[in-house]
């Protein structure tokens, strides 16, 4: 049974009170939001209208990433870029735990489907006689499949256990977003349980989940000895791209979730960095360094201009 509120909507204090700074902001964060999923957007349909990067595990797996970066930028840039018009910036009960419920859920699945890339390019390097057995289409539906469930179950988690929180009088939350640990500062008991229960299912996951991918790059980066120069300039390029994407999303992660509820005075900038700025910056790393995916680009593009064109 849920526990009584007397709370019908939060006020979010936002990045700034200085409405000079604000425009400023808004301006910044509208370009940074277009950028994120033209950027985003660009990578998905490249790859879906280029057969021969689809039917690659990595290209899939790299589309339905940036399909999630996509999603979480949706959920949490546009709500921010509006408020940044208003004095007072409000959200409702409903939509504050619709909108943690998504930013859990969908972080939840891209913590998943990184682990399967890391996984994709173990295989392919450390085992490549039997990589097209190993990662075939079953198993890469599969995975995502995982990823799926693996992000519903650790979002409707968070959710089940804040809904059992009572909130009975503040409503000013010191962030931009709803996210759990401003949302145990308001509530009318003890949090303690509560903020182990946050550790137990994010914090500790990301430390554990990053722990094993480090260690799996440093098993596929131990196995290049034994390739030639060239293979290895190939598969160094790709890893370092990986490797890269995984710091900047677990990173933030960890210093976030990994704590108390006692606020450190860069959080908001690190909330910024991860959810807004990571979404922006994937879709570069993967596509500056990979000659293929710049390659099957200028392909789409010609064909698109191709058609305008004739027409």
């Amino acid at each position: 049974m849920l526990n009584q509120s007397f709370v019908t909507e939060f006020i979010l204090l936002g990045l700034s009170q200085n409405p000079k700074v604000e425009k400023i902001l808004f301006v910044l964060f509208f370009l940074v939001y277009l950028a994120t999923i033209g950027g985003n957007i660009v990578i998905v349909v490249t790859i879906l209208f280029s057969p021969a990067l689809f039917g690659s595990p990595m290209y899939f797996f790299l589309s339905f990433l940036s399909f999630l970066d996509a999603c979480i930028s949706s959920v949490i840039t546009p709500k921010m870029i509006v408020d940044f018009f208003y004095e007072t910036k409000t959200i409702s009960f409903e939509c504050c735990m619709v909108q943690l419920f998504a930013v859990h859920f969908f972080t939840g699945v891209e913590v998943i489907v990184l682990s399967a890339m890391a996984y994709d390019r173990y295989v392919a390097i450390c085992k490549p006689l039997h990589y097209s057995s190993i990662m075939n289409q079953r198993l890469c539906v599969i995975l995502v499949g995982i990823a799926w469930a693996g992000g519903f179950l650790h979002s409707i988690t968070q959710i089940i256990f804040t809904l059992q929180l009572p909130f009975c009088g503040p409503n000013v939350i010191e962030h931009f977003i709803c996210d759990l640990f401003p949302l145990l500062k308001l509530a009318c008991t003890n949090t303690h349980i509560f903020v182990i229960l946050v550790f137990a299912n994010s914090g500790s996951i990301c430390i554990i989940i990053f722990s094993l991918l480090l260690v799996s790059y440093g098993v596929i980066l131990f196995s290049l000895r034994s390739h030639s120069s060239e293979g290895r300039s190939k598969a160094l390029s790709t890893c370092g791209s990986h490797i890269t994407v995984v710091l900047l999303f677990f990173v933030p992660c960890i210093l976030i979730y990994a704590r108390n509820t006692s606020a450190f005075s860069f959080e908001k900038n690190v909330f910024i960095f991860a959810d807004v700025l990571t979404p922006l910056l994937n879709p570069m790393v993967y596509t500056f360094r990979n000659k293929e995916m710049k390659n099957a680009i200028k392909k789409i593009w010609r064909r698109l201009f191709n058609i305008s064109d004739k027409h």
